[in-house]
């Protein structure tokens, strides 16, 4: 069974800088995207930034040039660099794993991370 254990999370002055991580364990096929979503008290949880095993990455608008989300494929973890970060980027921050295997869908999720943003 796949598992993804995040850590990283915490409080932060605005304009200031957090590095989330997220490890996966068990059953992982090489080919696969893994991802950061967040989710704030009475939204819908959106996706922040994703990154495939071939390193291409796709950023919420929201983020751009202020995120950066990287990858070790050796060590199965996938990092969220959040500079100048903002009181409207406070969430609890989910990793995400997506896979398909013999053309099924198969999604994964850590059990997130609370990022809260002073003003």
């Amino acid at each position: 069974q796949l598992q993804l254990v995040e850590s990283g999370g915490g409080l932060v002055q605005a304009g200031g800088s957090l590095r989330l991580s997220c490890a996966a364990s068990g059953s992982i096929f090489s080919i696969n995207t893994m991802g950061w979503y967040r989710q704030a008290p009475g939204n819908q949880r959106e996706l922040v930034a994703a990154i495939t095993s071939g390193g291409s990455t796709n950023y919420a608008d929201s983020v751009k040039g202020r995120f950066t989300i990287s990858r070790d494929n050796a060590k199965n973890t996938v990092y969220l660099q959040m500079n100048s970060l903002k009181p409207e980027d406070t969430a609890v921050y989910y990793c995400n794993l997506h896979r398909v295997v013999a053309g099924l869908n198969y999604g994964y999720w850590g059990q997130g991370t609370q990022v809260t943003v002073s003003s």
